[in-house]
């Protein structure tokens, strides 16, 4: 099965220069959390920005580059080999913006992070058409820190 899980802010913006444009520490754990033991797809400039692999996780990275290695992660080439090498497997697809695009179509859960505010940046979430989506749950908070940014977390199945 295939997830998208992401965070944007209310115009749907994930990313500013291949980094998150915000710190909230409550949507960092609940990301771990979730993806924790799974499959995590991500694109190479994603990777990237991450230097490492993710802990826990099985770490994909797709790129067009044939000759890309990255130490503890599987390179891929096309959403197809992914399909075909995690059939049983919940995959989660964290980014960025072209992975989400492509992987879009085959998904059947998001696990969207709603952050109540508006950032500068230059990536955003693509669109989807929400009719074809059911919220299954919704929970709103505030972050801990001092800039008191409320935020929710939104789950949705394919209808």
């Amino acid at each position: 099965m295939i997830s998208i899980i992401a965070a944007m802010d209310r115009n749907q913006l994930i990313g500013k220069e291949n980094r998150i444009p915000w710190r909230i520490h409550e949507d960092l754990a609940y990301f771990r959390k979730v993806t924790m033991g799974h499959v995590v797809v991500m694109g190479r400039k994603t990777y990237e920005s991450l230097n490492q692999p993710l802990d826990g996780r099985t770490n994909v990275i797709l790129t067009h580059r044939q000759d890309y290695r990255a130490d503890g992660c599987i390179i891929m080439h096309s959403v197809e080999e992914v399909l075909v090498k995690f059939p049983n497997e919940e995959v989660f697809i964290i980014g960025g913006a072209e992975v989400f695009k492509l992987f879009l179509p085959y998904a059947e859960k998001l696990y969207l992070t709603q952050i109540d505010n508006t950032y500068q940046g230059d990536t955003w979430f693509p669109e989807f058409d929400k009719s074809k989506w059911q919220l299954d749950s919704f929970e709103n908070h505030t972050t801990s820190d001092n800039s008191k940014t409320d935020f929710a977390f939104l789950i949705y199945s394919k209808k």
